[in-house]
């Protein structure tokens, strides 16, 4: 495959920002409108998906062993949609349209190398969703509580009918039958307990049908479909080294989910949670990870805001706030919230001498409608 030939074509697709996508599923609804059951009616938060999940295989492809686990779990997750081995030859020639469309360099060799890693990924997808079919593709789930904690933020807690076996740090894609087909990724707030329920942490954005429709009009019976937990979030099982947690926004979840495990499951080791946010009255879950602080005297707590001159808390952004209470060198390190916070701390850390091997990190973005880069969809 000539990867600088399909990176070359692609950002020429993807440079025209909303128009690939339109071109791209216009082709594949006309060519096989089979598929079109499979997508949500309004098609606004999700036709930059597909050229967002091409673009992390692209930037990929030249690391297979990288690239190999992302792929498989990506055909696990699309048993959700009902995708069945024989759809993935359907989308190719919609592809090579799209991206011949866009490509006034367009020739014979990319549509042969575009062909090869299209074959490969669709491969290695099929395998994916095979070697997990003996897994359901999705859970159905009761809403057993659900807790205002602000006007924008709301604390659920479901009960899958058959628990799912995932590990603390890990997400998994929730869909309501009142926005059919828009499946939105959140963390749940927990480690796996005996009883199979999830805490989930959801704040309404602005415009975003599914995280306002969980905040401001679910009620305890509702029922939701989950599906497969995925994400690299996770702690080794091969070290038990001292934890630093830094969270900002909804990406304290994952990380409370961490604590949780090292409660439930040990080893013992020094965990250091910091959270942020812009003023003290966005810090939802403030009173709950005080009781755990309480609870556990291995685990340090620390909230800091970066806009509100009234609070008593620590000021500034929590990356600057992590490093003045460093250094942080024997550490494993797990990073999550916004795109601005995620990438500042990891690379003060960095540059503070943090080695990036024990740096995990991911960023928890908000879908939109038009061209966006997501991390965790967390609407």
């Amino acid at each position: 495959m000539d990867i600088a030939a399909m990176r070359a074509s692609f950002a020429k697709a993807a440079a025209t920002g909303d128009e690939a996508p339109l071109y791209f599923y216009s082709h594949l609804f006309l060519s096989h409108p089979e598929t079109r059951a499979m997508f949500p009616v309004s098609m606004a938060h999700q036709r930059d998906r597909f050229f967002h999940a091409l673009g992390e295989v692209v930037s990929h492809v030249d690391d297979l062993d990288g690239l190999v686990p992302i792929l498989k779990q990506l055909g696990h997750d699309h048993r959700k949609f009902g995708t069945l081995p024989a759809h993935y030859p359907a989308v190719m020639p919609s592809l090579l349209a799209t991206l011949e469309h866009f490509d006034d360099e367009w020739d014979e060799h990319r549509a042969r190398t575009w062909t090869e890693a299209y074959e490969l990924v669709a491969s290695v997808m099929v395998q994916g969703a095979e070697e997990s079919a003996d897994q359901p593709a999705t859970w159905r789930a009761e809403v057993v509580a659900h807790e205002r904690r602000a006007i924008d933020v709301a604390v659920l807690q479901v009960r899958p009918e058959v628990p799912v076996n995932y590990l603390a740090g890990q997400s998994m894609s929730l869909e309501m039958d009142r926005r059919p087909r828009l499946w939105r990724y959140y963390s749940p707030a927990n480690a796996p307990r005996e009883d199979g329920t999830l805490e989930l942490h959801v704040k309404a954005r602005p415009g975003g049908p599914v995280s306002t429709a969980l905040v401001r009009s679910t009620e305890v019976g509702d029922l939701l479909r989950l599906g497969p937990p995925l994400g690299e979030l996770t702690l080794s099982d091969s070290s038990d080294r001292d934890l630093l947690l830094v969270a900002g926004g909804m990406g304290l979840a994952p990380l409370k989910a961490l604590v949780d495990q090292v409660a439930r499951q040990g080893p013992a080791r020094r965990v250091d949670l910091y959270v942020g946010a812009r003023t003290e009255d966005q810090l939802h879950d403030r009173a709950a990870i005080a009781e755990l602080q309480a609870a556990h005297p291995w685990l340090g707590v620390t909230c800091a805001v970066s806009d509100d001159d009234l609070s008593g808390l620590e000021h500034g952004d929590v990356g600057d706030v992590v490093l003045r209470h460093g250094p942080w060198l024997s550490r494993e390190v797990y990073v999550a919230g916004p795109a601005p916070m995620v990438d500042a701390t990891v690379e003060g850390l960095l540059r503070h001498g943090v080695p990036r091997e024990r740096v995990r990190s991911e960023v928890f973005a908000p879908s939109r409608p038009g061209p966006s880069a997501e991390g965790k969809v967390t609407e």
